[in-house]
């Protein structure tokens, strides 16, 4: 039903969703989509927001069932999801659908502290240091760990390399918790991504990180063995970073359902993710939009542009605003 407002469903829905930790931009993302979703359902419509990494668990978690649906990043990896390849290998999630893309500029860098002196991956090889890497872990279920750890195997840096050298990882879950790491003395390098953060401009410039290019054949090899592409930190971004910094991507957040989501709930999600944008937009406009957790403004047809197929109800959105490309994935 279509009221003054938008779609409407007249029956009352009770969703599950999954977020992150609690206290960054999914569980922000799932507030705002919640509150639009609940004010155009029955009555005694309500959600509940479960915890989660943002990751493969995110993406296990609407897969079986667990919840409705699920927040993760970065959209570049979930292409491996309906397959069982590149960071979801060994699993395949064919049910998963996807209801719309949310904007971030993100990669996955390495950055190591100016005073040992490396300008490249290969004087690192060369030299064999004990280099104390920080890094989150490779728990089954975020994929920081997952992409920060194949990152440093494609480089040449492995855990057994590094050990074999008399260095080590240095295992913390987030980008903050992993800088801190290097300012306390506990690691000389740091390999994350939320590159937007704070924490890396104060790394780079209370701690002279120095960011390196990961090499082209490291790239290549992360690009086919784990549908994984490139990405370029322009020059500047980082006070102190003077040049581009070529590395992989991490970015855009993507909103994942399953394929058995009732037609009319999945439209009216992806009508509130679209139509009330400019609620969650405000909620950012006082950073910089290519510095923000989420780039703002939202635009609908970038939205649409999903790396696995939109759920029906999500398409026929998407075309009622006329913005569904004639290229995109098939439902």
């Amino acid at each position: 039903m279509q009221g003054p407002d938008g779609p409407r469903i007249d029956r009352s829905v009770t969703l599950h969703m999954q977020g992150d930790w609690g206290l960054a931009n999914f569980h922000r993302i799932l507030g705002w989509l919640t509150s639009g979703f609940c004010e155009r359902a029955g009555p005694h419509s309500r959600t509940a927001i479960w915890t989660g990494a943002g990751g493969r668990g995110n993406v296990r978690a609407v897969s079986n069932g667990l919840v409705d649906l699920a927040i993760m990043t970065p959209a570049s990896l979930l292409t491996g999801a309906l397959t069982g390849e590149g960071a979801f290998a060994g699993e395949s999630h064919p049910g998963l659908r996807a209801l719309a893309v949310l904007p971030q500029r993100d990669v996955m860098a390495f950055a190591l502290r100016g005073e040992h002196g490396f300008a490249s991956f290969a004087e690192i090889i060369d030299a064999r240091p004990p280099l104390r890497i920080a890094v989150a872990p490779d728990d089954g279920d975020n994929l920081l760990g997952w992409a920060g750890q194949h990152l440093l195997e494609a480089v040449g840096l492995a855990r057994d390399t590094l050990e074999s050298w008399g260095g080590r990882y240095v295992e913390y879950l987030h980008p903050s918790a992993c800088l801190d790491a290097v300012r306390r003395g506990e690691a000389d390098a740091v390999v994350q991504e939320a590159i937007m953060g704070p924490w890396w401009r104060s790394g780079v410039k209370d701690l002279d990180l120095r960011f390196l290019d990961v090499p082209a054949d490291a790239l290549a090899a992360l690009a086919r063995d784990h549908r994984w592409p490139s990405a370029v930190l322009p020059a500047d971004y980082i006070e102190g970073q003077p040049q581009p910094v070529t590395t992989l991507d991490f970015a855009d957040f993507v909103a994942v359902v399953r394929d058995d989501m009732a037609e009319d709930v999945a439209h009216l999600l992806t009508w509130c993710l679209t139509e009330t944008r400019h609620l969650i937009e405000a909620q950012y406009r006082h950073i910089p939009p290519e510095r923000s957790p989420l780039t703002w403004p939202l635009d609908p047809a970038a939205m649409a542009r999903s790396p696995i197929p939109l759920h029906p109800g999500a398409a026929r959105h998407y075309a009622e605003l006329s913005v569904l490309a004639a290229d995109a994935m098939p439902v």
